[in-house]
């Protein structure tokens, strides 16, 4: 078991808040290009300064020792619940007190870029304590991505299977592990969004007969697809389908006080996206071309008819690898309330990306506090308490949770 605490640390502030200094803005300044109008700008291309009345953010850090920690969860009760692709399930307690839950993952299928990955909390779960994993499952000789509900202890030391699985039937690139998603969201209706990769087959995400490369819509009650889904009635897989043509959606996040739900998708090497997602809608990844997994193909590739749904944003090249978006919400971040965050691997980043009431981009930007100091970042995510939650994904147990807040 790894040393997960951080003595001293706990309930106190890392001395990395900092404001915007002149390095900042020289190094944002030399990411800034010119770029070809009508053109898809790339991730500097269109890098603009924060606000000049952004706050400048405080960086705790909450528990490392971690190992590629996938996603984290904030219950009521103000404990974070966060998962390891590798397998285990780890709270950070109001108190301070890291502790691993004890719980069955001897089934779990790890391998590249599967295993333990999409957490959510039950709309209910200060009621019922339910929550919500999308990881890689082997049974017997095969393997496949499923939703799996559970229960945590009043105590917070273990974690029960309750729905197993919840979703079945979700492929898995058996060979690698290669795009296997997979995150979880509850929607403003309740309903649970899962959002899947294409397991590195292009067929994949246009054949509404498999439920990779989509974004999947179902009650969390029962896993069943929803009675306004918009492809109920024809056969299983396509009941349970919101969304369809994507590469591997690794983000899903809700605009509070809306409808919408947008996800956060990797690209090959160009054009990651976000989408605005529609009923039905199709995102444009087809990647037969001439080979059985052609990526060099369009991220949103227009051949495939007027109905193809284009990008709110795109990074254009090269990618920067965005993994789990989350909208800001609250006075206490100022200039930066309503802003959409976005993890990034590939870029080491924190993206910040201000829409406008239809989703259209209005201003990207890096968050100065969290670019180049921690790495990769998996996951971007604001609790309840309305603290920005952020997960590394460095490897080798040297891996960090953090907490990010607006300087007092």
């Amino acid at each position: 078991m790894h040393d997960r605490s951080v003595p001293g640390m706990l309930g106190g502030v890392n001395s990395l808040s900092r404001t915007s200094t002149a390095l900042t803005a020289v190094l944002l300044l030399a990411a800034c290009g010119s770029g070809d109008p009508g053109e898809a700008a790339g991730p500097d291309e269109a890098v603009t300064s924060p606000p000049s009345g952004a706050p400048a953010l405080d960086v705790e850090v909450l528990a490392e020792g971690l190992d590629h920690p996938w996603d984290v969860v904030r219950a009521p009760d103000g404990t974070l619940l966060l998962d390891e692709r590798a397998g285990g399930f780890t709270a950070v307690r109001p108190d301070g007190q890291v502790r691993e839950l004890d719980a069955d993952l001897d089934d779990l299928f790890v391998d590249g870029e599967t295993g333990l990955m999409g957490l959510a909390l039950d709309p209910a779960f200060a009621d019922n304590q339910r929550f919500y994993t999308c990881q890689g499952v082997e049974d017997g000789a095969a393997a496949s991505i499923e939703v799996i509900a559970w229960t945590v202890t009043d105590d917070w030391t273990g974690a029960s299977r309750v729905e197993d699985p919840l979703v079945a039937g979700i492929p898995v690139n058996e060979g690698s592990g290669r795009h296997g998603g997979c995150r979880l969201a509850v929607g403003p209706d309740g309903a649970l969004f899962v959002g899947t990769g294409d397991n590195a087959v292009g067929t994949n995400p246009q054949d509404l007969g498999s439920l990779a490369g989509k974004v999947l819509r179902v009650d969390p009650a029962t896993g069943e697809a929803l009675p306004d889904n918009p492809f109920v009635g024809t056969d299983a897989a396509e009941d349970l389908i919101f969304t369809y043509g994507h590469r591997n959606v690794q983000g899903l996040a809700v605009r509070p006080g809306t409808e919408q739900v947008y996800s956060v998708e990797h690209g090959p090497d160009t054009d990651d996206e976000v989408n605005l997602l529609q009923p039905g809608g199709n995102y444009g990844w087809n990647p037969v071309g001439s080979g059985e997994y052609d990526e060099s193909v369009p991220m949103t590739d227009p051949e495939l008819g007027d109905d193809v749904v284009e990008a709110v944003w795109s990074s254009g090249a090269p990618p920067i690898a965005p993994s789990d978006g989350t909208f800001l919400d609250g006075d206490q971040w100022g200039d930066y309330d309503g802003l959409l965050l976005l993890g990034a691997l590939r870029g080491e980043h924190v993206l910040a990306l201000r829409l406008d009431d239809s989703g259209a981009l209005v201003e990207q930007f890096r968050l100065p506090e969290l670019d180049g100091s921690y790495g990769r970042i998996r996951t971007v995510e604001q609790g309840g308490d309305g603290a920005l939650y952020v997960t590394t994904d460095n490897g080798d147990d040297s891996d960090q949770l953090l907490r990010v807040t607006p300087a007092s």
